[in-house]
């Protein structure tokens, strides 16, 4: 491991231990040259989680993407970072079962989930989330969200 520091090429790892439940360990790390201490986080690497988009063209799921989204639906709403990081997270979580399952990825699959958890979370984001990811026209457009989101 490159220091983040120095050009120095070998580092050493003064502690290591579980993180996030398990599945990722981190590293406390020192540079022997200007005893620099940093944190490295090592993951298992699966399998790459493709989404089908609507042109026809398959992409690599990207949590950043809904976590950006997200967070524009969530702007000035009492929501926090760690909820809308946990939210895409659940989203990813849905997208990999849907894949166990069989089932292949789509943007719509990935845009109904998001839906569905921000509906949990927060009722304006969703209205917000729901009316550029539907494409919203007009009054009517909202009014017809709205009756679907207080039948739930």
């Amino acid at each position: 491991m490159h220091c983040p520091v120095c050009p120095h090429d070998d580092t050493k790892v003064i502690d290591s231990r579980p993180a996030e439940d398990g599945s990722v360990i981190r590293r406390r790390r020192a540079c022997p040259e200007c005893a620099y201490r940093f944190t490295t986080y090592e993951r298992l690497e699966g399998a790459p989680l493709l989404v089908l988009k609507r042109s026809g063209l398959r992409q690599p799921f990207d949590r950043t993407k809904v976590v950006f989204g997200v967070r524009s639906a969530c702007k000035g709403r009492p929501v926090d970072e760690l909820q809308i990081d946990a939210l895409a997270e659940q989203v990813e979580d849905d997208m990999r079962l849907a894949v166990a399952a069989g089932t292949e990825v789509t943007s719509s699959t990935v845009g109904h989930s998001v839906l569905e958890h921000l509906k949990a979370l927060d009722e304006v984001a969703y209205m917000r989330f729901a009316s550029v990811y539907k494409n919203f026209d007009d009054a009517a457009d909202f009014r017809r969200e709205l009756a679907l989101l207080k039948q739930t």
